[in-house]
């Protein structure tokens, strides 16, 4: 059953997968409005390797990066939203601008962001990689986020 863990719950899970040499795939996001292309996303995250941790951003981490109009859902919603997909084992909150820290926290074996993310400038790449793990990028099937569906309600309904 997919929860939401503390950091340091998720450093010791993230260990004992290491021990048990379990492939431990880790992505990032603020997951607002979930829509068909974040769980394709998190479907092929999760064929990757054995186990998918998510870090989620909480609700001020969102607000600096998107601006104070988001998040639309608060995070214990998409927290609860994220860890009841089929593909999500874990996920934990994160209250940083970027994934750095929690990534250099788990270091995990895989490393996935959507292909809209330019290799050089996927942030714990090199942690990632210097601990011998792999960065991935998935194609995203349609060109939907969350911004255009914000967008689109407000065009339909002025």
């Amino acid at each position: 059953m997919s929860v939401v863990h503390s950091r340091k719950e998720i450093i010791d899970i993230r260990n004992r997968f290491r021990e048990e040499k379990k492939k431990v795939v880790f992505t990032n996001g603020c997951f607002d409005l979930i829509h068909a292309g974040h769980v394709d996303y998190l479907i092929k995250a999760r064929d990757l390797g054995d186990v998918l941790i998510v870090g989620l951003n909480t609700d001020d981490s969102v607000i600096r990066i998107k601006g104070d109009k988001r998040p639309i859902l608060k995070q214990e919603e998409r927290a609860f939203i994220i860890s009841s997909l089929k593909p999500v084992d874990y996920v934990t909150f994160f209250d940083e601008d970027t994934p750095d820290v929690i990534i250099k926290d788990l270091i995990p074996d895989i490393l996935v962001k959507g292909a809209d993310w330019s290799y050089e400038n996927i942030v714990g790449r090199e942690v990632v990689e210097a601990n011998g793990g792999e960065v991935k990028t998935i194609k995203f099937i349609n060109d939907q986020s969350t911004s255009k569906i914000i967008s689109l309600i407000i065009e339909r309904y002025k």
